[in-house]
């Protein structure tokens, strides 16, 4: 058999972790987490990371691999998950890879090509509009000078916006345009299944699952992570919010501040299931699939023999 990654990707929500460990019982193998927030130590409720008994039933790679303090991209991903699956491939023909962010699934499939240097008075410019401005002002800028990068890229994330902002205006180009260069030759196969449901369902799995993470103690580990705040890594949704209801609320209870901060979790994390949809949809060659891990071993089945 050929060396084969097989991706499951989806939106947040559709049940890619079940999936994705039924397929590495059925193989014998290893998974690679794709998500870009998984990786960090620190963040374990908000991030839907799996279980301690899910993690035990087969090896992870990019899960709790690093701290809040590292700033990672796309390409160090890229790195990682190929040393990764050669790594797993020295024990399997079958690597699993799981995960929803578009940007990073992409680099390990196709590579990414460097972006040239970037005028650091540019970036300093750009914090000093942030800090004046708020995040606001950023959006806008990037809406107008970069409007790929506003439709498809991380728009509440200050510092992913600043990043846009200096690319374009130090080359010219969307950063978009260097994600998005000649493909990579890899020496092994790729499958990638996305898996999908009816929106109306998503959507309620999604209200549910905050619910379930606010029961499970989300509060309290936003609560812990507030002096980081400032950090890449806590520019995610159900961090941010909570992150907002503490300074609204003065971090005093209010039950009706935190009532509307936990419907905007739910809000934005719609949101950023309807771009994560949207990306898959658009990238060739992805098969689609219900999140069956049953149905989705037939599927690899049929291609693989």
């Amino acid at each position: 058999m050929h060396k084969t990654c097989v991706i499951i990707t989806g939106p947040t929500a559709v049940g890619k972790t079940a999936v994705a460990l039924e397929l590495a019982k059925h193989f014998s193998t290893d998974i690679i987490s794709a998500d870009s927030r998984q990786c960090y130590i620190e963040m374990n409720i908000g991030v839907a990371k799996p279980r301690p008994d899910e993690l035990n039933a087969a090896r992870h790679y990019f899960i709790n691999s690093h701290h809040i303090t590292d700033d990672l991209n796309a390409a160090d991903f890229e790195a990682y998950a190929l040393g990764a699956v050669h790594d797993i491939f020295t024990r399997s023909d079958i690597a699993v890879m799981v995960g929803g962010t578009g940007l990073y699934i992409r680099a390990f499939c196709e590579g990414l090509d460097p972006v040239p240097p970037t005028d650091p008075l540019i970036r300093e410019s750009l914090q000093k509009a942030f800090d004046e401005n708020g995040i606001g002002y950023l959006q806008s800028q990037v809406q107008q000078l970069d409007p790929l990068y506003y439709r498809e890229g991380e728009i509440h994330n200050p510092q992913r916006l600043m990043r846009a902002l200096e690319v374009v205006m130090s080359t010219g180009r969307s950063i978009r345009s260097f994600q998005a260069g000649g493909k990579k030759k890899r020496d092994f196969f790729i499958i990638i299944i996305n898996l999908e449901l009816p929106r109306d369902i998503l959507y309620a799995r999604i209200n549910a699952r905050v619910d379930q993470m606010m029961a499970d103690g989300l509060l309290e580990e936003a609560r812990g992570l507030w002096p980081y705040r400032h950090l890449n890594a806590l520019q995610t949704v159900g961090y941010r919010e909570l992150f907002e209801y503490f300074e609204e609320s003065g971090d005093k209870e209010d039950p009706v501040l935190l009532s509307k901060a936990v419907e905007k979790i739910k809000q934005n994390t719609r949101h950023y299931a309807k771009r994560q949809m949207t990306w898959f949809r658009r990238e060739p060659g992805i098969i689609s699939a219900a999140p069956d891990p049953k149905q989705v071993i037939r599927v690899l089945s049929d291609i693989l023999t």
